[in-house]
């Protein structure tokens, strides 16, 4: 598989930043506008159940500021499928929450919720809207995306960073060889592999070097040099490294 690597940029932090003063600025609309203007592939946002940084208003104000697919991550909970079913998002990504948690901590236990999540994902489903399952990279947890039918799965990288940002070399080595042992499996399957969590400008290569994957969504880091370089050219460097790793 050789065709162009997706970037969905996630602009939550965006609205952090403006939460933390009240008002409406930064706006992460205005985010998406720049988004889509330096070639981004996507917008994906995580309305969270305290609405720590997107807020409700916000989804129907970026799906109309672009025509970039939206990706809206959310918990498997009756509130947050009746707002995907009413805002019917290109994407729907299922993450596991915890309310005391700073950022989505590993991936969603889809095995173990298999009962639970068979209305949400097949809800969404129907109405038009792709599911993707955002789950550790294993053998368990892929066999209950394909019981599911979901037909995306985000592999989380989390681990991956943690180790490349401590030098652990054998550690990435093996966590580089689960990642893409798990996307050639998705894609044999015929489930759609993409990849994200603690993707920076160093450690992202080896990760869009896999063949298989599809699409990286990436958010915080993005924002985060933003501060420094602007949110244009901290994307445009992210996708010039994408682009040299295929």
């Amino acid at each position: 598989m050789t065709s162009k690597l997706r970037l969905g940029v996630n602009i939550d932090h965006v609205a952090t930043i403006r939460n933390a003063r009240g008002g409406d600025h930064p706006d992460p609309v205005r985010a998406a506008e720049i988004v889509a203007s330096v070639g981004g592939d996507g917008i994906t946002a995580h309305l969270r159940e305290d609405r720590r940084h997107i807020r409700d208003e916000d989804l129907a104000r970026i799906q109309s500021a672009t025509e970039l697919p939206l990706n809206l991550e959310m918990a498997a909970t009756p509130e947050m499928l009746e707002i995907a079913l009413r805002h019917k998002p290109h994407a729907a990504c299922i993450v596991p929450e915890k309310r005391e948690e700073r950022t989505t901590e590993g991936g969603l236990d889809a095995a173990g919720l298999h009962n639970s999540l068979v209305p949400i994902v097949d809800e969404l489903r129907s109405a038009d809207i792709r599911v993707s399952l955002f789950i550790e990279a294993n053998e368990r947890q892929l066999d209950a995306a394909l019981r599911l039918g979901a037909p995306v799965v985000e592999f989380h990288t989390g681990e991956y960073a943690h180790a490349f940002l401590d030098g652990e070399s054998e550690k990435v080595a093996s966590e580089l060889k689960r990642i893409s042992d798990m996307a050639a499996l998705a894609a044999k399957n015929g489930i759609e592999p993409h990849a994200g969590h603690g993707l920076t400008f160093e450690n992202v290569q080896p990760i869009a070097a896999i063949p298989q994957i599809a699409e990286l969504n990436i958010g915080h880091y993005l924002v985060g040099e933003a501060v420094f370089v602007g949110l244009e050219s901290a994307i445009r460097r992210m996708r010039d490294l994408m682009d040299e790793a295929r």
